[in-house]
């Protein structure tokens, strides 16, 4: 990143329909509802204080949940629609991913699959090593480490078995 104001992505928030923007797919920040209505008050009694934090083509990278609230009525009015962005520059596949959890590590809650899938789509599909990925995300070895062997435990799981055993299947009594 260049340094000096004018070189900063803060220096320049436009205000664009939330319509142009759209999520991404690899977001583990989860907010539960009563927070979900307390960013609602927050910006309806307060207003826009916090841009969304996107790139170039409106694929948002920090403020998914600030954007889906600006589909309520209420906010929508506020501002016919329209949210405060800043954009970030166009990087790699795996930097957006780094960008999207450095922006949400701190808040939330964390999908420990999701992340653990993030975390390894870093290391095996962006080949970043464990160095990189903890000094890029600020997790500690023990956290990559255990992240990375989780990660596809989907897909292990189901790999050779396409249906379950009838051993699993409930029962339902009377």
């Amino acid at each position: 990143m260049k340094r000096g104001i004018q070189a900063q992505p803060l220096n320049v928030i436009e205000w664009v329909h939330r319509d142009e923007l759209h999520a991404n797919g690899y977001n583990p920040n989860h907010v539960a509802k009563p927070e979900m209505l307390l960013l609602k008050t927050s910006i309806l009694e307060d207003g826009w204080t916090q841009p969304i934090v996107a790139r170039p083509d409106g694929e948002i990278v920090d403020g998914f949940h600030r954007w889906t609230t600006s589909a309520d009525p209420e906010v929508y009015a506020m501002t016919d629609g329209r949210v405060p962005v800043v954009r970030l520059l166009p990087p790699a596949t795996g930097d957006q991913m780094l960008s999207t959890i450095r922006h949400n590590r701190a808040r939330g809650e964390h999908g420990v699959l999701p992340m653990a899938d993030i975390v390894r789509r870093l290391r095996d599909e962006e080949g970043l090593s464990v160095e990189q990925v903890m000094t890029r995300c600020g997790m500690e070895r023990e956290e990559v480490t255990r992240l990375y062997d989780r990660g596809g435990m989907t897909e292990r799981g189901t790999q050779y078995k396409t249906t379950f055993s009838k051993g699993w299947a409930p029962q339902r009594s009377g």
